[in-house]
């Protein structure tokens, strides 16, 4: 699943959205794509919910959304 990042200025955010993003149980993989500001994330549906891993990312600093 694909999600926007807001607030990613610097080479430390990508950084912090992933170590955020993987700390939800359930998540398998995060890539971050820096410039698109964006994370494409592989996760058990039965673990977690799309919504909890945006709100990992949100409560870091960077808003988190579902893309498509």
């Amino acid at each position: 699943m694909s999600f926007v990042i807001d607030n990613m200025t610097c080479a430390l955010c990508p950084v912090t959205v992933k170590s955020a993003m993987e700390g939800v149980t359930g998540v398998r993989s995060v890539e971050i794509d820096f410039e698109a500001r964006t994370a494409k994330v592989v996760f058990d549906t039965a673990a977690t919910s799309a919504h909890a891993i945006a709100t990992a990312s949100t409560d870091a600093g960077y808003p988190a959304r579902v893309t498509g």
